[in-house]
């Protein structure tokens, strides 16, 4: 795997969160990207569905790249082994790493709508799974990042509930075969994108590596 990317609201703060609070470190970054190349290799498939219904692009998310009315810029952050693109749409008027983002950001983000994606982290074997959590919303509450908030494992009706949730629920760790050993929680970041984070303890993580060790022995065959 390459990459995976991530279209964010605000780039400054993406960047704060994916380098200072989780710890990736800056590849390149390159921006002001425009013109009528760039708007049909990212955007044709969005303006053939808005020729079909008849609509303004803008109206379901489409900047116009193509007379530089919008920009778009990216940063590449790169982890242990995936490397992550963040992704600004911007108007022309505002500057690199701006807060105001060119479309609105989706609000409904649960992770059940089809076409959602998550980005998933490994938390190295020996690190307490309940500290790592509080210790990451900690430190994201210290930069403002109010929107970075991770799941329990009880039942909560509200923000109150999550937050007064004993420190042992901040991980699930699964028993059951065949996923016996994952640790995790699913967490939102601090632009409202789908983070998990998990360990791959004992038979799991054998599992995966009999995978991986099956498939290499294929592929060199």
């Amino acid at each position: 795997m390459q990459h995976f990317g991530l279209t964010v609201q605000n780039m400054e703060r993406a960047y704060e969160f994916y380098t200072q609070v989780l710890g990736g470190t800056e590849v390149f970054r390159h921006g002001d990207f425009q013109g009528d190349g760039v708007q049909n290799t990212l955007l044709a498939d969005q303006e053939i569905e808005a020729n079909s219904r008849g609509v303004n692009p803008r109206t379901i998310g489409v900047p116009d790249l193509r007379s530089g009315a919008q920009r778009l810029d990216v940063r590449f952050i790169q982890f242990d082994n995936m490397v992550l693109e963040l992704l600004q749409y911007r108007e022309s008027d505002q500057p690199m790493g701006s807060a105001v983002s060119f479309a609105e950001p989706v609000q409904h983000m649960s992770p059940a709508f089809p076409r959602m994606m998550h980005i998933c982290f490994y938390v190295r074997d020996e690190v307490d799974f309940n500290k790592f959590i509080a210790d990451l919303e900690a430190e994201s509450a210290k930069r403002g990042m109010t929107q970075v908030r991770a799941n329990r494992t009880v039942r909560v009706r509200t923000e109150a509930e999550r937050k007064a949730a004993p420190r042992s629920a901040n991980t699930n760790r699964v028993t059951e075969e065949p996923s016996n050993g994952w640790e995790l929680i699913y967490c939102k970041g601090p632009e409202g994108e789908q983070l998990e984070f998990v360990k791959a303890l004992g038979p799991v993580k054998q599992r995966f590596s009999e995978a991986l060790a099956k498939r290499q022995q294929t592929i060199t065959r």
